[in-house]
């Protein structure tokens, strides 16, 4: 029997919990967690409006905190802080942690989708219920809540890790005196949410790929992806 998801106060209640922000306008709520494939879901009635404001309020706050936090880092230092925070890992994590995935409506087709798209689906929810609470209760709503998740991971072990790429084409000129080489293998998805999937060559090392919803988020993903398991880089994020 499949878990009937919350409408109307219900899912204002059950998102109280998670944000700690009581929603006044109900159906904006309902919409901003609504996905396109949801059954008799009328055209432009779903997220992908909210979830562009959502990214767009989220990268203020994040770069707004890291801004304060980290006084002496230079732009490098927190573009690669910014870029970790606001990937679609990070907001998928972030989703599962509130329990946001259990509240999305979305089509049966949508449900059993697996890997990044589900990743993306997830972290689009999230930045569609960060624009809700923008629009609901104004920016120091949505700062309260991005803070709180996403402060504690601006401090965690490997977050200023220098940029993966710069990483990477130092290794390569020293383990294969090569430049590494970056392809697109493949972009999928709408325009306004492509996701791309690189792979990066160096010398005569086996390729690694990566994916990011940019295409410099992508070879990034296939640089880090590289120095780990060349054993530059631990999983757990500390350079060797």
């Amino acid at each position: 029997m499949a878990l009937k998801r919350p409408t109307g106060q219900a899912l204002a209640d059950a998102l109280r919990e998670r944000t700690g922000y009581a929603f006044t306008d109900l159906e904006r709520l309902q919409r901003a967690l609504t996905h396109a494939s949801a059954r008799g879901v009328k055209p432009g009635a779903d997220y992908e409006r909210f979830e562009f404001l959502g990214d767009r309020v989220l990268g203020l706050v994040v770069a707004d905190m890291l801004f304060k936090a980290f006084p002496a880092a230079a732009e490098g230092e927190l573009s690669v802080r910014l870029n970790a925070l606001v990937n679609a890992e990070t907001l998928a994590e972030i989703a599962d942690q509130i329990g946001l995935t259990e509240l999305i409506r979305a089509g049966s087709e949508v449900k059993t989708l697996a890997g990044r798209k589900r990743v993306n689906i997830r972290a689009d929810a999230l930045e569609s219920l960060i624009a809700a609470l923008y629009l609901d209760g104004g920016l120091d709503v949505a700062r309260q809540f991005i803070l709180r998740y996403w402060e504690p991971r601006s401090k965690v072990t490997g977050a200023a890790r220098r940029d993966p790429k710069t990483e990477l084409q130092e290794w390569a000129h020293q383990a294969a005196a090569a430049t590494p080489s970056y392809q697109i293998e493949s972009r999928e998805g709408p325009d306004h949410d492509p996701v791309f999937t690189v792979s990066v060559r160096v010398g005569a090392f086996e390729p690694a790929f990566g994916t990011g919803r940019s295409k410099r988020e992508a070879e990034q993903a296939a640089a880090a992806s590289m120095l780990q398991r060349e054993g530059v880089w631990s999983q757990e994020g500390k350079e060797q």
